[in-house]
This record gives structure tokens, sequence and C-alpha cells, in this order.
């Protein structure tokens, strides 16, 4: 299993990505180790957002692209248009965000 997450960084920018270990790639990108992506090392991360869970690493790669597309203000509204549920244990079914995307 695959997951797209979504980070609100310092200077309430948004940073996507995907993995198969949450936790530790938030481990990763919050203490800014070498594996982190150069964006959260000079961004630092305050927040998970969003997290979607995907079959396999290409559905993860495609719903990261998509959502990378998106002008900020569509980014905001995936991420509050969303159920909330506790922390980074927010699963949800890529299926919902294909309106999102039209």
């Amino acid at each position: 299993m695959y997951y797209v997450y979504m980070l609100r960084c310092d200077d309430n920018s948004l940073y996507t990505g995907i993995t198969s270990d949450i936790e530790k790639r938030l481990n990763e990108h919050i203490n800014k180790l070498k594996t982190a992506a150069s964006y959260t090392k000079s961004h630092s991360v305050v927040s998970i957002e969003a997290l979607w869970s995907t079959i396999d690493r290409s559905s993860a790669s495609q719903l990261e692209h998509k959502i990378k597309k998106l002008p900020k203000e569509k980014k905001e509204a995936l991420i509050y248009s969303q159920n909330t549920i506790e922390d980074y244990e927010r699963l949800f079914i890529c299926n919902r965000l294909k309106d999102m995307f039209k």
C-alpha cells in the first residue's frame, strides 16, 4: 500500500508526496534528515493536512501528479472538504478526488 500526503509548512505552503511508510517519511521531513525532500528541508513542516491510501505506487504517483498541478486554492479546498479524523489516520479512497481534477 502507498500513501499520498499533503503537509503544511511554517510559511503556510503545502508539500505533496508519496510513501509506503508514512511514519518514517514524516520523521524524515520533520527532522530534516538527509532523505527528506529538498523543499521540506528549507520549509519546516508544521502539520499533516491530508493522507490518502492507494493500491500501488503507480496510482500514488498519478494522484500526486494531479494534486501538484492544482492551484493552492483547490488544494486547500481538497483538504477542507474531507471528513475530519484524528491526525494522519485520515485515509480516503482516491475516487472521491476525481471531481477536484476536472
